[in-house]
């Protein structure tokens, strides 16, 4: 597996591995009601948050990352295992939405990571996440899981 940090791309982003003084940012992150309507996601009490990202850190399975920008905690990414599939998921701070972090941190990961192909489901109501696996080279399936696409990347 590799665990490998990244080298600086451009725009100001890069992808390290997540540190425990990451977590108290990641959880403010995802208190956001905004953020959490945008990715019809519920927000964890703290708790819940940290047993879990204990659980993710402690699975060799899971590749996760922070991103920065402009050294900042801007957010996370990550790939894991779920129902057979290689899945791909990120979370960025709002402070950072439209700026192109998302973009650019996608396009970083996917340049470090080689595994494919490569799932993300993206809830309708998500333009701009939708927008962003798109840009990376993610192609919308014709299958919907309820109020949510499916896009994958094969190559």
């Amino acid at each position: 597996m590799d665990r490998s940090t990244s080298k600086p791309s451009t725009g100001g982003v890069l992808l390290r591995e997540v540190s425990e003084a990451d977590l108290p940012i990641f959880f403010a992150q995802q208190l956001d009601p905004e953020a959490t309507q945008m990715a019809d996601f519920p927000a964890r009490d703290e708790a819940a948050f940290m047993a879990h990202w204990a659980k993710i850190l402690r699975n060799e399975q899971v590749i996760a990352r922070t991103i920065l920008f402009d050294g900042a905690v801007a957010g996370n990414i990550g790939s894991f295992e779920q129902d057979g599939q290689r899945q791909v998921g990120y979370w960025l701070g709002r402070e950072y939405w439209a700026r192109g972090v998302a973009s650019k941190a996608l396009a970083v990961f996917l340049a470090q990571q080689a595994t494919r192909p490569l799932y993300a489901h993206v809830v309708k109501h998500n333009v701009a996440s939708q927008r962003v696996l798109q840009k990376c080279g993610f192609a919308l399936l014709p299958e919907e899981e309820g109020d949510e696409f499916i896009f994958i990347l094969e190559a």
